[in-house]
């Protein structure tokens, strides 16, 4: 039964980082405190929410569909206390430099913290205080209109529609992985067609999402006809990963954004006939190049600098 108390920051960063890492033991190591004491805290926030997040099995921790939409939700408050620390170094005079940016749910989890880590880095190796960086959270649509109405300097999104009254330049390309629970048919075939994906009704996120929308577009670009409706829509990458875990349908997700749950086998990439499915990450900004701040450019550069640097990782060194 729910106590009616709120998890603190510390039990929330240890619940996001089991989700995470499909291990209580990993991620106590990462959040360092001992596995007893993670566990205990575990069930400490379980009982103060009333909810059953984890299901417990030898082989690993597994997270309840609750506990992958609490996560998500342990994500945004986690993201606003760094916003809220981040206030206040500015207000102590640590920080002189301050860029609000609006990024895509795929954005903002797997590739803005690596940037900004990166940024803050080679400003504090110039001798430079870094910059102040308030992150707004949504789907590209949003991010989109965020930069449009000026409540935010700068915006990442991960469509294949990019707007023409913004700023715009490209930073990455993201690939999309069709994905299904282990037990589903497809994964007992070989490649499955590209029309037989798009025939079938998705677990999809809502309209204005950069991932539903690059796959309508990429079906209509192919085959001249929409994608089959979606057969669910969720509102968080999570719930759907949760959703096709728990063997509600197949899904189309950022390869990166599925990836943990890939590599610790809750979800199986299922290849698809034809060239994968790839869409651009782009930045986007009120008016034309001179009009973008200078740290904005900053954080720009970096991010076409990581993303060079994976792919030169990647990339097999010529024989």
């Amino acid at each position: 039964m729910a106590d009616g108390s709120m998890p603190d920051i510390g039990s929330l960063e240890l619940l996001v980082a089991v989700v995470r890492t499909g291990s209580i033991s990993a991620a106590a190591r990462e959040i360092g405190v001992t596995q007893q004491s993670a566990s205990t805290r575990l069930r400490a926030i379980e009982r103060q929410l009333g909810l059953a997040l984890f299901h417990r099995t030898p082989s690993g921790t597994r997270p309840t569909l609750e506990g992958e939409v609490v996560a998500s939700w342990a994500d945004d408050v986690l993201a606003a206390a760094a916003r809220f620390r981040a206030a206040t170094r500015t207000l102590r005079g640590e920080s002189t430099a301050r860029l609000t940016v609006a990024a895509s749910q795929t954005v903002s989890a797997r590739l803005l913290p690596l940037w900004l880590v990166e940024l803050r880095r080679q400003q504090l190796a110039d001798g430079r205080t870094p910059t102040a960086v308030q992150l707004l959270s949504g789907n590209s649509t949003d991010a989109e209109a965020l930069v449009r109405d000026g409540r935010a300097d700068l915006a990442f999104i991960e469509s294949s529609e990019v707007p023409s009254d913004l700023g715009s330049t490209t930073v990455d390309r993201d690939e999309l992985a069709l994905v299904v629970a282990p037990e589903h048919p497809w994964t007992a075939t070989g490649p499955i067609a590209f029309e037989t994906a798009a025939t079938e009704p998705l677990v999809a996120r809502e309209e204005g999402s950069g991932t539903r929308r690059a796959w309508e577009d990429e079906v209509r670009r192919r085959l001249g006809r929409d994608a089959a409706a979606p057969a669910v829509v969720l509102p968080t990458s999570a719930a759907v990963r949760s959703a096709v875990a728990n063997g509600l349908g197949a899904a189309v997700l950022s390869r990166r954004e599925a990836a943990d749950d890939i590599r610790l086998g809750r979800l199986r990439a299922v290849r698809t006939t034809g060239d994968p499915v790839v869409r651009p990450i782009t930045a986007l900004w009120r008016g034309g190049a001179r009009d973008l701040s200078a740290s904005g450019r900053e954080l720009i550069d970096v991010a076409v600098q990581t993303a060079r640097a994976q792919a030169g990782r990647r990339t097999p060194a010529p024989q």
